[in-house]
């Protein structure tokens, strides 16, 4: 699992996950890498512009990374996701749980 973080704009870490899929044969490794970066940052965007695809458990994933943030009055915002993971988001009507942007800087923008 290739997650690469650095902070942009005012202190936000922005995660870029480099996999082609976020599904069960991946997710705990997700899991575990993402909450070790987020450890000591509040605002976390997570460029998810090389994935193609997610199922439920990487939906879980997320969920998860999302309630740690909240936990300690954080957030988390997802960006750049391909159209095929958009739509899944909107069917699963998980665009009402996520704040999610177009684009990286937009995200980025969005804490300030």
């Amino acid at each position: 699992m290739e997650l690469n973080g650095r902070i942009e704009g005012p202190n936000v870490l922005v995660i870029e996950l480099r996999e082609d899929n976020l599904d069960a044969s991946n997710v705990r490794e997700f899991r575990d890498a993402a909450q070790s970066l987020m450890l000591e940052h509040s605002h976390v965007v997570l460029d998810m512009s090389g994935v193609k695809f997610v199922d439920s458990s990487g939906l879980g994933a997320l969920i998860s990374c999302l309630r740690q943030l909240n936990g300690r009055r954080g957030d988390f915002r997802l960006c750049e996701m391909s159209r095929t993971v958009r739509a899944l988001f909107e069917l699963m009507r998980m665009h009402r749980v996520f704040n999610i942007h177009d684009t990286r800087s937009d995200a980025v923008a969005s804490f300030s």
